[in-house]
């Protein structure tokens, strides 16, 4: 597996309104999202016995095992890099508090918390659950982009934008079928 960079640990800013209500963000006194709180608390939203990666440590499958264990979508988007279509995927309209995993080895990846509606057509987070994303520079476009991939399988899960809400300013944009959601009971 390439290595790639770990992404630098985000800075909290204050300043929300609109968008911490939007993302569901837990609210300090003084109206500000506590972003650590946020990180540090995902736990809390895991379902009692889910079925999920409990160590980050790497998995290595071979191409055929990925192509056995993944939909054609999903192999297309986490083993090579692809891109749903905006709007395809259900979690887009995910509200329910819960945690989101990587389709690929089940690693929690995001919270309910993290989540907003950013109007792009996929499903958009303003941070991680810490150290589940490596990132690299992707320039397939052209223009640079920052692309993130799974820590423990290396699946490809979208790129991080800096257009996105307070408190951090980014967008994660997650391919919903690089996801799966697994509600809070």
């Amino acid at each position: 597996m390439r290595r790639r960079k770990l992404l630098v640990a985000l800075g909290a800013a204050p300043a929300l309104g609109a968008w911490a209500r939007l993302a569901g963000a837990a609210q300090s006194p003084k109206g500000s999202v506590d972003l650590e709180a946020i990180r540090r608390n995902w736990p809390s939203l895991l379902a009692d016995g889910a079925d999920v990666a409990r160590t980050r440590e790497p998995l290595e499958r071979s191409e055929k095992e990925w192509a056995e264990i993944l939909d054609a979508n999903a192999f297309e988007v986490l083993r090579n890099d692809g891109t749903e279509r905006p709007f395809s995927s259900p979690l887009n309209d995910e509200k329910r508090p819960g945690i989101f995993v990587c389709a690929g080895c089940r690693l929690p990846v995001f919270t309910s918390e993290m989540k907003y509606d950013s109007g792009t057509g996929w499903p958009s987070f303003f941070t991680t659950i810490p150290g589940a994303f490596e990132t690299e520079r992707d320039w397939k476009l052209i223009l640079p982009r920052t692309e993130y991939h799974c820590v423990r399988c290396g699946g490809h899960h979208g790129h991080v934008f800096g257009d996105g809400p307070p408190p951090t300013g980014e967008r994660w944009c997650n391919n919903g079928v690089a996801l799966e959601f697994i509600p809070k009971l």
